[in-house]
Formats: structure tokens, sequence, C-alpha cells
């Protein structure tokens, strides 16, 4: 659930906003959405261990792109996306130690800026942080969704909102190619263990999921450039999803798109490298 160009982290760079719904910077959309997230879900819910927790994972990410953004680029760097890597981490991490929020966070930035191709982040850093977290550190790392049910009610607020805020910034189209996705595989799912529809979508109610849909698949800096195949990717994150999970693979959607993304990045910016080549 999180870039960092974290899900919808670089909205300044996307479309001008479609007529004045909303006047409000987009840069900020994002960070008000994580933010109604996580005051949401704690309230109803109190599925944080503890503020301190978090804090010190949106301290950790904007300090980290504070300082590797002006070594890196000799300027200090917007510090939305750092903060949504952070609030992600702080509220899908879930350790009965300090130090995973701690890395989480601190490695999520780090691969923005150590893991490029031709000047370009291969992989969503939040996802990468998460996905890396939780298999090396299996045995006292785990993710939100685990602890908390998939209670629709507080959930739909936060549907509207987020839909919304990657409409206006011109990736709604992502976020609904990959629900739709998921509702199909999910019947596939269904058909091919005996569960029932309704168990095997309910995963998609979830608060880790809501990060996952508005944030991670979004992120502007880490999709490919055509929308026709930044749909086609995200239906590829979800049918490999489905493979991992009739696997019984518990962080199947990290993994997921750890795999496909980062695929579908490669491809994308040697096919971008090489027509940039050819004369015109």
């Amino acid at each position: 659930m999180a870039g960092d160009a974290n899900a919808l982290t670089s909205a300044q760079q996307v479309p001008a906003p479609r007529g004045r719904l909303l006047t409000i910077d987009n840069r900020y959309l994002p960070p008000l959405l994580i933010t109604s997230i996580l005051v949401g879900a704690n309230l109803s819910f109190g599925i944080l261990e503890g503020w301190e927790r978090t804090a010190l994972s949106i301290v950790v990410a904007i300090g980290a792109e504070m300082v590797l953004g002006r070594i890196t680029y000799g300027k200090w760097p917007h510090p939305a996306s750092a903060y949504i890597s952070g609030i992600s981490a702080g509220i899908l991490i879930r350790s009965p130690f300090v130090w995973p929020y701690f890395f989480t966070s601190f490695i999520s930035i780090l691969s923005k800026y150590v893991l490029r191709l031709k000047g370009r982040h291969i992989w969503n850093p939040t996802n990468f942080g998460v996905s890396a977290i939780v298999l090396l550190a299996p045995a006292t790392v785990t993710v939100l969704s685990i602890q908390w049910g998939n209670a629709v009610a507080p959930m739909v607020v936060i549907w509207l909102l987020g839909a919304v805020i990657v409409w206006r910034v011109g990736r709604a189209h992502i976020s609904a190619t990959y629900v739709a996705a998921f509702f199909v595989f999910s019947f596939v799912r269904s058909a091919l263990t005996g569960v029932p529809w309704l168990a095997t979508v309910a995963p998609i109610t979830g608060p880790m999921y809501q990060l996952f849909i508005f944030f991670m698949i979004t992120d502007p800096k880490t999709t490919v450039r055509s929308k026709k195949w930044q749909c086609v990717v995200v239906v590829m994150v979800a049918f490999v999803e489905m493979l991992m999970r009739l696997a019984e693979v518990v962080y199947a959607p990290f993994y997921a798109l750890f795999v496909v993304g980062s695929i579908a990045m490669v491809i994308d910016i040697t096919r971008e490298s090489r027509s940039s080549r050819q004369p015109s």
C-alpha cells in the first residue's frame, strides 16, 4: 500500500486537469488521499501499531529523498513523493520491531536513485521496499491486509476520493483496468478452486489494495509511456497475481507488480532508447 513517484506522486507531470472540479495543486492531491486513508482507517479500526512508527517512516523517507536528491541533482526535491513512500510503509508494514519501518522507507527511496536504466527508475519505490522487506524478513514482517478485515463501508469514501483524484491527474484508466481485470480473474480463481466468488474478490476492498490501486500501479515514473500499454501491463499484473494466488503466495499483488512492472519498464525504456537513435 504506496516515488518516489509513488502512485500518483508526479501528478504535476501528467496532462492538465480536466475542468475546474478541483483547484488544489495536483502535487498535493495524492498526499491528501493517502492521509485520508490513514486517518480514516485508524480511527475506524485502529490499524496502526503506533503513530510514532508511521512518523519514523515518513521522516526517514523525506530525509533520504532530500539528501539523495540534493547529492544527485544539486537541488532540493519536492517532498510529496517521499511523504507518500513513508506513509505507505507506515501503513502497510506490520512488525513488533522498529527497524522494518526504517529500512522499508530507506530502501524505497534509495531504489529511485540506484536502480535506474537510462535515467529512469524501474520499480515503484514503495512496491520495491515492501516486496524486499517481506521477502527478506518473513518471520518478523507482515503486511496490513493480514491484520485488518475487508469492511466495505469505511472504504467507500476512500474509493470515491481516489477515483476523483486519479481522474484529475489522468491515471483513472489504469486503476479502472486493473479493478476490472481483478474481478474477471477472481471469477476464474473461484471456478478453479471452488471457493465462493465473494471470497475471491473480497481482498480488493481492503486498505492494502487502496494503496496498491491508487498509488503503486498508477505511479507516473514507473509506468510505460503508451496509454494502451499501461492498460495491457496492469492486466498482466492482475493475471500474474491470480497465478500467484493460486500458488498460495501471500503477497501476490506486490510480487506481481514487482516482476511484471519491472519487465515492462525495461522493454519500454529500451524501445524508447532505440527509437531516439533512429534518424527521422
